[in-house]
């Protein structure tokens, strides 16, 4: 019997080789049953311009365990909306004592995954109540398979906080990075701030190289303060990514958002476009990142005074004005990423233009933020991160601010489901132009947490 054309072209020894036939056409199929699934989804390193988080981290199960944990403490730097006796901005020091509960996990179905992380925390200081609070914490994300090439996401941070404590890390539960989203970072008083920032995207895989997404975003901040200003926005983006080879990724984005501002007429819109690039420099280190232009227009009130000759005639000093300006600048953000079996470890940084933080309006920010996590086998479990914020206002109040930040936590097995819990955090704000606005703030706590299974507590 001769060999037909397909074996010819595709197993030339096929006819002499039953045996090599066969394996070649076994590896024909394997290669078609790895291949199909980079049709039904984005496959290669994270997309900064889709939110994603390392793919290396991805899981497709962690068990939901709940924890709970009692701690006792010192904090400094406690200051609310106001001044103290001296005409200074408050700094108050205090014992206090907090109890904590959450639970976070991974579960995955045939055609849709759920990530969360969710806490929830009650805090009292014995020397100034006024500043008791009650936290809470959520990060949750939704991804389900419409169809073979269709697959739609969603991905939500929200929560409410009278200490902004928090620093945002990658964490093992959700599949996006906390950091794209539209979360207050970088605020100054100790304040009721609620806010929440949900990202829904569609994504189409044209083909195995050949994909994009299209999406939309709202986010929304509330302070209880009447002096602080809170803000509502949304926007629409899309991208465009094409896979070079199985290691990187390339692509390009649009992004479009308007927000306003509570209490005060103002209000920005944003136009940003950027080139993307992604790469998995072996199994566990990936680098992404993006780079563009955002163009920013923004308008507020301003109250200006009047020429004395002018507020001679009719009686009035001050009148108010919109201020409006427009301008391009430099935007984009990168992270470099390991990730081992227990663990990450990452560092990112970026520039963009921001809502600012309740008392600066529309501001340009550059951050940085270094961040480790680990799980052992056993016993132990730790995280740590150091960030760094430099803003620039752009509205109300000309002049820069922000802060340096770290945060510790590290706990370990003592008894069954008991862990020893230690808590370290530290901000120092900092501002070359407003000199109340250097001052330090920090807290440490102590305590026991509680939780089922033998494996360490986590702390991500």
């Amino acid at each position: 019997m001769e060999a037909s054309d397909f074996e010819l072209r595709f197993f030339p020894s096929a006819c002499n080789r039953p045996k090599e036939h066969i394996l070649n056409y076994l590896r024909a199929v394997a290669l078609l049953a790895v291949a199909a699934p980079l049709y039904a989804q984005y496959g290669g390193p994270a997309v900064l311009t889709r939110g994603q988080a390392p793919a290396a981290m991805a899981a497709s199960q962690i068990d939901f365990r709940p924890v709970l944990s009692v701690t006792g403490g010192y904090d400094s730097g406690l200051n609310g909306v106001g001044v103290d006796p001296n005409g200074k901005p408050f700094n108050v020091s205090s014992y206090t004592v907090e109890a904590t509960a959450g639970v976070s996990g991974v579960h995955s179905w045939r055609h849709t995954l759920i990530g969360l992380d969710y806490s929830a925390s009650v805090r009292h200081f014995t020397g100034a109540s006024f500043y008791d609070g009650f936290d809470q914490r959520l990060l949750l994300n939704i991804t389900h398979q419409l169809s073979r090439h269709v697959m739609f996401t969603v991905r939500t941070s929200a929560g409410l906080f009278t200490q902004n404590f928090q620093s945002w890390s990658l964490q093992q539960t959700v599949a996006f990075d906390p950091a794209t989203t539209y979360v207050p970072t970088n605020d100054f008083y100790d304040n009721r701030t609620r806010y929440v920032s949900t990202q829904g995207e569609l994504h189409v895989q044209k083909s195995t190289r050949l994909s994009y997404s299209l999406g939309g975003d709202v986010f929304a901040t509330r302070r209880r303060s009447s002096a602080l200003y809170g803000s509502t926005g949304g926007g629409a983006r899309g991208d465009l990514q094409y896979r070079l080879s199985r290691r990187s990724t390339i692509g390009g984005a649009y992004s479009y958002i308007h927000y306003s501002f509570a209490k005060i007429f103002s209000s920005t819109d944003l136009h940003t476009m950027v080139g993307s690039y992604a790469i998995r420099l072996n199994r566990a280190a990936e680098f992404s990142g993006i780079l563009g232009a955002t163009r920013y227009e923004t308008k507020f009130i301003q109250t200006v005074p009047v020429d004395p000759a002018i507020a001679a005639l009719i009686g009035i000093s001050n009148i108010n004005q919109i201020s409006y300006a427009r301008k391009w600048l430099a935007s984009g953000m990168g992270r470099l990423s390991y990730t081992m079996k227990r663990g990450v470890v990452f560092v990112s940084g970026g520039r963009a233009v921001t809502p600012g933080n309740g008392v600066f309006l529309t501001s340009t920010t550059t951050s940085a933020t270094v961040g480790y996590s680990y799980t052992a086998l056993k016993r132990w479990s730790a995280s740590a991160n150091a960030g760094y914020n430099q803003s620039t206002s752009l509205g109300n109040f000309r002049g820069d601010y922000g802060n340096y930040s770290a945060n510790i936590n590290v706990s370990r097995q003592v008894a069954r489901f008991t862990h020893a819990v230690l808590t370290l955090h530290a901000r120092k704000y900092a501002s070359n132009d407003f000199n109340a606005y250097n001052m330090w703030s920090y807290g440490v706590r102590l305590g026991l947490g509680f939780a089922p299974g033998e494996l360490p507590l986590r702390l991500w």
